[in-house]
């Protein structure tokens, strides 16, 4: 006998198609849904929580957990006609990015030279990609200032914490919601030692989304850059190389729903030559580098040179920044206050 009640099926949403169907062992009334034949009582607040492990996410049934691992657990649907596997993330297991310690000033007080003068100097390095004694040579003839090539060199590495704090309340104001991000790797040297750099870019608005320096190339990396660039936006997929690392990763922390694109050849219709043309505008300044000198230097030269996000024009986005295109807009005294304009 059917029987309308306020209630919706948790499965189908459907909520207006019931039948009655007995009681469950703790004598709360259950209901089948004439929809998709799915039993639920929804009066028993104890029918969910009790679970051990999370709800199958196609069929709402219960789960085994499949095989344990260091950063995630895979879990399988006990209902063989389902039998859905996937993945879950262990949030406490990834370590975080890189880019979330820095060492260095906050702000620009108690500096010997005008604020414009070392802005200058950094966009000199970073857009320009001038070595510091050109640099130096450069400040003496056009401002009359003599400045050490080791003092402009110690204002690229030591203002990493400031730009940093900027750049997270500039962020917000932006949308990065895209089709695709694309994810790499590439080596660097830092004191003669095989470093691996790991970036995910935005296909639309070529904005680097985040990064992560480290000793290693496994999975363990993968789970770190993406979990710390998640909540930025919604992605319909991400693309990679064929490197096994990115594979569980991504389908774990971005979630099920976004795809993973893995590239085979340069000639696919979708392909990585996004970030292969980044990695060779960065190669490119990191080769005036010679290598770094050590790990806490490397981080912070890198996320200054991220954060020319803001200030450096893109040929293929009509020579806006990537900031704009991702519809940052600022007054001219927000600029000043960003020092987006020396």
């Amino acid at each position: 006998m059917q029987k309308i009640v306020s209630i919706s099926c948790p499965k189908c949403n459907n909520n207006h198609s019931f039948y009655r169907y007995g009681k469950d062992i703790l004598g709360f009334q259950k209901y089948l849904c004439r929809n998709c034949n799915h039993q639920f009582a929804p009066d028993n607040p104890a029918s969910r929580s009790s679970r051990k492990y999370p709800s199958c996410p196609l069929c709402s049934k219960a789960t085994f957990l499949h095989h344990d691992h260091e950063h995630y657990s895979n879990f399988r649907c006990c209902d063989k006609k389902c039998n859905h596997s996937f993945f879950v993330v262990k949030p406490a297991a990834i370590l975080p990015s890189s880019a979330s310690t820095f060492a260095g000033k906050n702000d620009f007080k108690r500096m010997r030279y005008p604020v414009h003068i070392i802005i200058s100097a950094l966009s000199m390095f970073y857009l320009g990609k001038n070595s510091f004694r050109n640099i130096s040579l450069i400040l003496r003839i056009m401002h009359n200032i003599s400045v050490s090539h080791t003092t402009i060199s110690d204002w690229s590495k030591k203002f990493a914490p400031m730009f940093n704090n900027l750049a997270l309340e500039l962020i917000p104001m932006m949308n990065f919601d895209s089709d695709e991000w694309h994810a790499d790797e590439t080596v660097v040297k830092i004191s003669g030692k095989k470093y691996y750099i790991w970036f995910v870019v935005d296909s639309e608005t070529r904005f680097v989304l985040g990064f992560h320096l480290s000793p290693h190339r496994d999975s363990a990396q993968a789970f770190t850059i993406f979990n710390a660039v998640k909540h930025l936006g919604k992605v319909s997929s991400i693309v990679s190389d064929r490197y096994s690392a990115y594979k569980v990763p991504a389908k774990s922390v971005l979630g099920s729903d976004v795809k993973h694109i893995r590239v085979e050849s340069f000639k696919d219709d979708i392909s990585n030559n996004l970030i292969e043309s980044f990695h060779h505008q960065f190669k490119a300044w990191y080769k005036t580098k010679q290598g770094f000198k050590s790990f806490d230097s490397a981080n912070n030269l890198i996320s200054m040179f991220v954060f020319y996000n803001f200030v450096r024009p893109h040929s293929s986005l009509d020579g806006l920044t990537p900031a704009q295109v991702a519809g940052l807009k600022l007054t001219k005294k927000q600029k000043k206050k960003y020092f987006l304009i020396a």
